[in-house]
């Protein structure tokens, strides 16, 4: 098979300083470059050390067709209990009060960003 990995996931945001500004401070991602194409703005965040799959931020999305909404984006993490309470501190909206732990050991729990996008951070089990 010819495909190797994710490139990137493109979510739809209405600012897009304020976006790269919360995935930033709140993911940890590094804001790698911005797109000004008039009509449209892209951003690139990427996490450090792990360049190889990007978050591509799209402002002014407003033409793209609906179909095209991304349900969550979830990350892995090492420790998924600091990281719900680190996300609490920093008041981000959360979907989930509590953790939910999978039959395999897998711990997850969900919170929105700036525009109502689903984030899960994800402790994996075992598989």
């Amino acid at each position: 098979m010819a495909i190797r990995k994710i490139e990137h996931v493109g979510v739809r945001v209405i600012n897009l300083e304020q976006s790269i500004a919360f995935y930033t401070k709140v993911l940890g991602m590094e804001h790698r470059n911005t797109i000004d194409l008039g009509a449209v703005k892209l951003g690139f965040l990427a996490f450090a050390g792990h360049e190889e799959t990007e978050v591509e931020l799209i402002e002014n999305a407003s033409s793209f067709p609906a179909e095209g909404k991304v349900h969550h984006l979830a990350f892995t993490v090492d420790d998924v209990e600091a990281e719900f309470v680190r996300i609490k501190e920093l008041n981000v909206p959360l979907r989930d009060t509590a953790i939910t732990t999978l039959p395999d050991g897998s711990r997850y729990f969900f919170f929105y960003g700036p525009d109502g996008e689903l984030l899960e951070l994800f402790q994996p089990g075992q598989r």
